[in-house]
């Protein structure tokens, strides 16, 4: 064994252990002894890469030169080192276009992260217990999430679609002391559940000043946070490590509760780190986010409030209702230069540019089309490899595609990303003819959000994109077409499931390798490709593992008109499957309406139908839909690999797929067990 004593600078702990062996291998851990806490950037002793303890502590596995652009810190450390270095730069903007408008320096950022981290500790928060955070993205969010951090805690985000059970269970699961609402509507549901919740000291409400007795304001939260002196917060920050937990992911739970998902320090900024390293962005590009997705969601946390910590970049916020309809707005406000979207936002702004398109003339039309086909086949041909720019798409990039960019409030945008579920190839070279490329990024909470990346200048329509810098992909048990379950590791692995050892042992197995349970493949460029879930696999009654995403997509992408198509077959016979057709959304509730979007009304005119809403195609038996779907299917049909593949049989749902309506987690993802079970009469139908 060898000893080291590296440098205080890097946040390694004094000394660290080095075993010879494994430095000539490239790797070493950190650390083997405790002496005098000098937190937070330090490293305590561990003996294992994995807790599910509250108090628990993990081995950091360092690459051989990681030391240079990615060493060991602590999310104060690195928060504190912002404003250190960059005071007076804007890191927070929140309603920019309002005469409330709120802005935040990064030095200002971190001075009231300290004061609330001092009224959460003058409050009752203890060591290892969590401050749970429901609400739409807000400055006083972020100010919660890394003020529970720095004191010691758990930041803890809940979703806001939670009921009041979902939210108890998050809450007591995490011995959450604190609770932070954004209004009524959510301390709504704390208060039908505080009784239940015995670890419970205080709740602030963040929107507005709270009517109900009991509860704080922001303002009050302030108040008893200035008056605090910094001694006991300073004594915190110096018990805290790396290695230790700071924030709890839960999962969606479509089966069974939600997981705590533990995240430490070291994996947080291991994996914003990566993603700034592969991308290349700089500190000095003064980088622009918007920030409007589930911040209890890891991607929007990685993204949002990480990466803009290590890049110095100013987050605006958007308003409630962004994805109803105002999220273009801020765009064009903030001029963003990082754009992370899922999937239901690129298909709005989709279907927003066709409402557009319709309304254009006819010489509008002509030159558009022009400009779209200039743009696609310069695009395609990059894909190729052939990168060189004819004078068509240039010319055309300057009359058109330039202005669409700028209409869109994307002039300035440097990348485009989409994650959390599939984007189907359809919009990705709908937004390829406008020369804007959509790059899908892959993850998940258990790896800190980011493992796999496309980039501008190099992407593939279909794959997710490479494994970023100091982390490894592997497929477990490859078939003989090289499909395997895509296993991942490196510091952004968590550290396990909070309190559930057995099932973190499910997830990563005893080469440190944690597996996704998703399907995949790896070309020859090192191209990541998802294919399907384990969990997902449909197991017909006649033996064959059938994965479903690949007929779905198929059967999407004969017929735009369908928003969903869910297989449905496990233990039957032969396969079918439950359909939805695209409606309008109500943008007070986001709940399916009734009537068809003007795309979908178009179609039907085509085809020569008359309906109008879904109840009429329902009651009607509408022949004319009834065989375009099928006529689609067949077509699907014929590219299944086997006659086991094949969907026999269909049904059309009463209404679209949302997260109101139960079918669709927090993130837009299917959740197929509440689908299967929601449904069970109709698919019974299909096999009667």
């Amino acid at each position: 064994m060898t000893e080291v004593q590296p440098t205080q600078a890097n946040g390694i702990a004094k000394g660290v252990t080095i075993n010879s062996k494994e430095l000539e291998e490239g790797l070493y851990y950190a650390p083997s002894s405790e002496n005098e806490l000098s937190g937070p950037n330090q490293v305590l002793p561990a003996d294992s890469c994995v807790s599910t303890e509250r108090n628990g502590r993990v081995k950091i596995t360092l690459t051989k030169g990681e030391e240079h652009w990615a060493p060991i810190m602590s999310i104060p450390g690195s928060m504190s080192q912002m404003a250190n270095s960059y005071p007076d730069r804007m890191a927070l903007i929140a309603r920019p276009d309002t005469k409330q408008k709120k802005s935040y320096t990064f030095r200002e950022y971190e001075q009231e992260v300290r004061t609330v981290a001092k009224a959460f500790l003058k409050l009752g928060l203890e060591r290892y217990h969590g401050v749970a955070i429901i609400g739409f993205n807000t400055p006083e969010w972020f100010v919660s999430d890394l003020a529970a951090i720095y004191a010691g805690g758990f930041a803890v985000g809940v979703y806001t679609t939670n009921t009041p059970e979902a939210c108890q269970h998050c809450i007591e699961n995490s011995q959450s002391n604190i609770v932070v609402v954004e209004d009524d509507k959510q301390l709504e549901k704390i208060l039908k559940i505080k009784d239940n919740l015995p670890f419970l000291k205080a709740i602030v409400m963040y929107d507005d000043v709270p009517k109900e007795k009991g509860v704080l304001s922001w303002k009050d939260l302030l108040e008893i946070g200035q008056k605090e002196s910094d001694d006991k917060l300073n004594e915190v920050l110096k018990t805290i490590a790396a290695n230790e937990c700071c924030t709890l992911i839960y999962t969606s739970g479509t089966v069974g509760k939600p997981k705590a998902v533990m995240l430490s320090h070291d994996n947080l900024l291991q994996d914003a780190r990566s993603i700034l390293r592969f991308t290349k962005f700089s500190i000095d590009d003064k980088h622009v986010l918007i920030s409007y997705l589930p911040l209890s969601h890891v991607a929007a946390q990685i993204l949002d409030i990480y990466c803009t910590m290590l890049l110095g970049g100013t987050v605006y916020f958007a308003a409630k209702d962004a994805l109803k309809g105002s999220l273009l707005n801020t765009l064009l406000l903030a001029r963003p230069t990082i754009v992370l979207g899922v999937p239901r936002v690129w298909e709005k702004i989709y279907s927003k540019m066709q409402e557009v398109a319709r309304s254009n003339g006819f010489v509008k039309t002509l030159i558009g089309s022009w400009a779209k086909s200039q743009a696609l086949y310069y695009n395609t041909n990059k894909l190729q490899g052939n990168d060189t720019k004819n004078w068509g798409y240039v010319f055309a990039r300057w009359l058109v595609l330039s202005k669409v960019r700028a209409a869109l409030g994307l002039d300035r945008c440097q990348v485009c990303f989409t994650a959390a579920a599939p984007l189907s190839r359809e919009i990705k070279q709908y937004f390829m003819s406008l020369d804007i490329l959509i790059l899908e990024a892959y993850g998940m909470s258990e790896c800190s959000g980011g493992h796999a990346l496309n980039l501008n200048e190099c992407y593939k329509l279909d794959g997710v994109g490479v494994t970023l810098p100091g982390f490894h992909t592997r497929l477990d048990k490859p078939d003989s077409s090289g499909e395997g379950e895509i296993c991942m590791r490196g510091r952004h692995v968590f550290m396990g499931y909070l309190n559930e050892p057995e099932k973190t042992r499910e997830v990563i197995d005893e080469g440190g390798w944690l597996h996704s349970g998703d399907l995949g493949k790896i070309d020859s460029d090192a191209f990541l490709y998802v294919t399907g879930r384990i969990k997902e696999l449909i197991i017909t009654a006649g033996g064959e593992n059938i994965p479903p995403v690949p007929i779905e997509h198929s059967v999407l992408s004969e017929l735009p008109a369908l928003s969903n198509a869910i297989l449905i077959g496990d233990k039957r016979k032969y396969l079918t499957m439950l359909v939805t057709l695209k409606t309008d959304m109500d943008i007070n509730t986001g709940e399916p309406k009734d009537t068809f979007t003007p795309d979908t009304l178009k179609w039907l005119k085509s085809i020569g139908s008359t309906a109008k809403t879904v109840t009429d195609v329902l009651n009607t038996r509408d022949p004319l839909v009834y065989n375009a779907i099928d006529a689609a299917i067949k077509a699907a049909n014929t590219k299944a690999l086997s006659n086991a593949q094949k969907v026999q049989k269909f049904k059309i749902l009463p209404h679209d797929l949302s997260i109101p309506t139960g079918e669709l987690g927090p993130t837009y993802k299917i959740r197929r067990n509440i689908i299967y079970k929601k449904y069970e009469k109709l698919i019974e139908e299909m096999y009667n």
